[in-house]
């Protein structure tokens, strides 16, 4: 799937599917560890009460959150992105509903400023207008990751035992978008270690499974 540079919202999937697919991805790097240390300190993909996290801890960093029912914001940053130098400066929460967290998002993430953000509701995409010359916001570099499902399975495939028999990569992740995965069918199909060599942890990616909802309701997954 292409994604424009700068994005457009016509580019990102409906958000329950960029939720199944980031989701998914995240449970499979969790760890009891990591549940339990501050975002601060956190890389890589997880879930937690703010919603759902990618930081390389250098070149981008991405959450998405629930906000309520059919609303969800998508914020971060990219290092491929021309906002934060533009001039004049681009407000990217300039006209963003009333429902936005304004305040955290203003904040940013652990003291780093925003500079891409899109929104969710009454069933589209939306963000504020680029000026004409902007060249990039980074929602390419640092999303394409999860907006395209091809680049999901490769990732998913990538951590499956091939020795072992069982659903595919592709059915696997149709589960998932559809909420309705089976961890154990997941698990039966993954390698010892995750995708960092380490021990791959069962009880904590199942934890992460459920809270992001992929095994079951969506609309309770637990992230506030």
């Amino acid at each position: 799937m292409t994604v424009h540079r700068p994005g457009s919202p016509e580019d990102l999937p409906p958000p329950e599917e960029l939720w199944a697919r980031w989701a998914l991805l995240a449970a499979l790097e969790a760890t009891t560890e990591g549940e339990e240390r501050p975002p601060r300190f956190r890389t890589g993909r997880w879930i937690d009460d703010r919603g759902l996290h990618w930081d390389d801890c250098g070149c981008t960093w991405w959450v998405l959150s629930k906000e309520g029912e059919g609303r969800f914001v998508l914020y971060g940053e990219d290092e491929a992105s021309g906002i934060k130098s533009y001039e004049p400066a681009i407000d990217v929460l300039a006209g963003g509903p009333d429902w936005l967290p304004r305040e955290e998002l203003r904040d940013g993430y652990e003291d780093r400023e925003i500079d891409c953000a899109y929104w969710y509701e009454n069933g589209v995409w939306a963000r504020v207008p680029y000026p004409d010359d902007l060249d990039d916001d980074g929602l390419d570099c640092g999303m394409s990751c999860f907006i395209d499902r091809g680049e999901v399975l490769v990732g998913l495939t990538s951590q499956l035992d091939d020795a072992v028999a069982g659903p595919s990569a592709d059915s696997l992740l149709a589960d998932a978008e559809a909420y309705r995965l089976e961890p154990q069918k997941l698990l039966q199909r993954l390698g010892p270690t995750n995708r960092y060599d380490e021990p791959l942890d069962r009880p904590a990616l199942v934890r992460a499974l459920a809270r992001a909802g992929l095994t079951g309701d969506f609309a309770a997954a637990d992230t506030r």
